[in-house]
């Protein structure tokens, strides 16, 4: 049981790390960003090309495509988004085709060769990462033998989880997202950057689906579709626990990782996944604004 339970935090954890950037941009912005499963996909080919030309282990790899992935996000931002603030349905598409466009870039580039540079080991097909070897194997824990590797990916996401909360509320930018969050023209008014805010909060969500994307890495294959269902996972975690709710999002991704396992466990995958999303259904339909959303007037 207890390796079960770990297994379904892992699995929250990914969800997590997903979760929380979709949570502080759509809370803060007000958008639905499709792209936001891609970002996911290019931290773990940060860590594929990495290992390949820096010969870096995973551990680097996540700075690294933290900082790639947010430098993208802010790009995006500043280019497209800005431009259709307040228009829901237009948002939802533009990054849906923003998500078209990277997978097909990365499809084109890794098929035939990476911006022109022929990349010993690099092709067509699907990419691995190999995981360090103190992070292979087990452990024993309480009787039961513990995935080291899983382990790792639960110590890295309550770490950026802890930061994200000292951002959020223990600096005044993180105040200042905050505003955002319950009322934009408000915090506008106020004299906040309401521009500048919403594009470094989009930029640190990118980042943290990156860091996310680099964690599935080394127990996952890595291929350019690999964040189409992602994002829909992250958006699940999301409309559970409640728009802009920090608590909400970091349980509703314990809750929904650890039905996913439990379920899986003893029956298989696709029935977990059915499961997982017939429980989401129930909790929109009881409350309908998730489990932790704000309380408004």
């Amino acid at each position: 049981m207890l390796d079960i339970l770990f297994i379904g935090l892992s699995l929250g954890s990914i969800l997590l790390l997903v979760a929380l950037g979709l949570a502080i941009t759509y809370g803060a912005m007000g958008v639905i960003n499709m792209a936001h499963g891609e970002m996911v996909m290019i931290g773990a080919y940060v860590a594929v090309l990495s290992g390949i030309w820096l010969k870096a282990s995973l551990l680097l790899a996540i700075p690294l495509a933290f900082v790639v992935t947010a430098l993208l996000g802010l790009l995006i931002e500043r280019v497209v988004v800005r431009r259709l603030y307040g228009r829901l349905l237009d948002t939802l598409l533009a990054t849906w085709g923003i998500a078209i466009l990277l997978q097909q870039a990365v499809r084109l580039e890794f098929g035939l060769s990476f911006f022109g540079i022929h990349v010993e080991g690099l092709g067509a097909g699907l990419q691995n990462v190999a995981v360090p070897s103190y992070l292979q194997g087990t452990f024993r824990l309480a009787s039961a033998d513990i995935n080291a590797y899983r382990t790792f990916i639960i110590a890295v996401t309550a770490a950026l989880t802890l930061m994200t909360w000292f951002i959020l509320y223990r600096t005044s930018a993180g105040m200042q997202v905050r505003a955002i969050i319950r009322n934009p023209k408000m915090a506008g008014a106020c004299g906040i950057d309401v521009k500048r805010v919403n594009a470094m909060t989009f930029a640190f969500g990118s980042g943290l689906a990156g860091v996310a994307g680099v964690m599935m890495s080394g127990f996952k294959t890595v291929f350019p579709d690999m964040g189409t269902t992602m994002v829909v996972d992250g958006f699940m975690v999301v409309v559970t626990g409640g728009v802009g709710s920090l608590f909400g999002t970091i349980l509703s991704s314990g809750l929904l990782g650890e039905i996913n396992a439990l379920v899986a466990i003893g029956t298989n995958d696709i029935l977990a996944r059915a499961v997982v999303f017939g429980v989401v259904i129930l909790v929109i339909l009881v409350k309908p604004s998730g489990l932790f959303s704000f309380k408004g007037r």
